[in-house]
């Protein structure tokens, strides 16, 4: 059984001279990264690795969870940033198969596309909103894909739990 923690990076602030790729989180996507954090922290949420985009709101949300978390340091997949769901797809698909609990933070709508491939299901992914999905049937990472998992947590700065 595989199980994959989607997250999408939480708010950004507006465009930056820098450009999309350096937008940082605002007040309210550091405050809402740190409540996440600590529920996942208290539902023993603990994903082995998290995969993120390399873009700077993506990095410190990542960075934020792995801090409260105790896990080790995200690694960086370019391919994540502004990924469609099959770009998504595919990064998942390459995953370590000797791991069972995987993270990957990113970016809307690939996010919420990758979503409902995997799930069949239409959930609303805000900013700083993490997924469960559990795969039951999947041995390998290349087992995971269309419908193929179930949701098993949600939680988002707009809804709670």
């Amino acid at each position: 059984m595989k199980k994959l923690l989607l997250i999408r990076h939480a708010e950004a602030e507006g465009y930056t001279e820098q450009g999309d790729f350096a937008r940082p989180l605002s007040g309210r996507g550091k405050s809402d990264t740190e409540k996440l954090a600590k529920k996942l922290k208290d539902l023993q949420l603990l994903p082995q690795e998290i995969v993120s985009s390399p873009a700077l709101r993506t990095t410190t949300t990542a960075t934020k969870i792995i801090e409260e978390l105790g896990l080790n340091a995200p690694k960086f997949n370019q391919a994540v940033y502004e990924a469609s769901e099959r770009t998504l797809l595919n990064v998942i698909n390459h995953f370590p198969n000797s791991v069972d609990f995987m993270a990957l933070v990113g970016h809307n709508p690939g996010i919420s596309y990758l979503l409902l491939n995997l799930t069949g299901k239409v959930r609303d992914v805000p900013p700083c909103a993490a997924i469960m999905v559990v795969f039951e049937d999947a041995d390998s990472w290349h087992e995971v894909g269309h419908e193929s998992g179930v949701i098993t947590y949600y939680t988002s700065p707009l809804h709670t739990n």
